[in-house]
């Protein structure tokens, strides 16, 4: 399984940005995909996942704010962030979950500036 990201930049405090994950190789066996986020200094974080099913789970700092979504084509997961804070800056990781092994994207780098 093969992982890449798109979407990253800058953006105002208060402002969105809609990050894009396209999964390629065996994703048929694929049952959770997830986004995670990492700031300098501090670990890697969930932000948001979601289920073959549809279920999602989000991180206490982004719920109400960020909405994980799949959708046609089945290969992709997007992440729409909005009211964006200086917290939020940070490298974002896409993940996916097969047969218990763990899927990492090269990350994209969000920036919001205040």
């Amino acid at each position: 399984v093969q992982l890449v990201e798109s979407g990253g930049g800058l953006v105002q405090a208060g402002g969105s940005l809609r990050l894009s994950c396209a999964a390629s190789g065996d994703i048929f066996s694929i049952s959770v995909m997830s986004w995670y986020r990492q700031a300098p200094g501090k670990q890697r974080e969930l932000v948001a996942n979601i289920t073959t099913g549809g279920n999602t789970n989000y991180g206490d700092s982004v719920k109400g704010r960020f909405t994980i979504f799949r959708g046609d084509p089945k290969n992709m997961v997007w992440l729409q962030m909005n009211s964006m804070t200086p917290e939020d800056t940070a490298v974002y990781y896409c993940h996916a979950l097969r047969f218990r092994i763990d899927y990492w994207g090269q990350g994209t780098q969000v920036t919001v500036s205040s």
